[in-house]
């Protein structure tokens, strides 16, 4: 089963060191069969790791983000030999958090603070609503405006 954006995150039960979870009642443990639910062992391997061969326990990295909604928001994939980019993980989630509260999307390598682009569902008179300063127009179709202040993190990471 291939997860795609927009899906709801398929529910699972886990044991963890809180105790047992439904995954839809509390949104985190990877196993086995998360693993496979989650498409990152193959459907047909089966039995328990030490009769599978390295090859059959190679698992894809891949890492979701799931919405309060439970649906599907990020998927990124990475090969087992390839390490996963925290710092890019933590880029789309604030972008994610700020494109679900402001009509905004974030350009390509965008970073907290920096200019944001207005959605294209955004019609014209509705931006001289919302950015009545106006915005910068390279192009017919891209409008560019301060990312909305309310949006801008206080804290930072380390």
């Amino acid at each position: 089963m291939a997860l795609h954006l927009g899906d709801t995150a398929p529910d699972f039960q886990a044991k963890t060191t809180e105790g047992p979870i439904s995954f839809h009642d509390w949104l985190g443990d990877s196993d086995f069969n998360v693993s496979k639910l989650y498409g990152m062992l193959p459907d047909e391997i089966g039995g328990e790791a030490a009769d599978r061969t390295a090859a059959d326990n190679q698992t894809v990295r891949n890492v979701f983000v799931i919405g309060p909604d439970k649906k599907v928001k990020l998927v990124l994939v990475y090969p087992m030999t390839t390490g996963r980019n925290f710092d890019e993980v933590l880029r789309v989630i604030d972008s994610l958090q700020l494109t679900a509260k402001h009509r905004v999307s974030t350009p390509v390598n965008w970073k907290q603070g920096d200019k944001v682009i207005i959605a294209g569902s955004v019609t014209n008179d509705e931006a001289n609503e919302i950015w009545p300063d106006g915005w910068e127009s390279p192009k017919p179709y891209i409008r560019i405006v301060d990312q909305p202040e309310s949006a801008v993190l206080t804290e930072t990471r380390s």
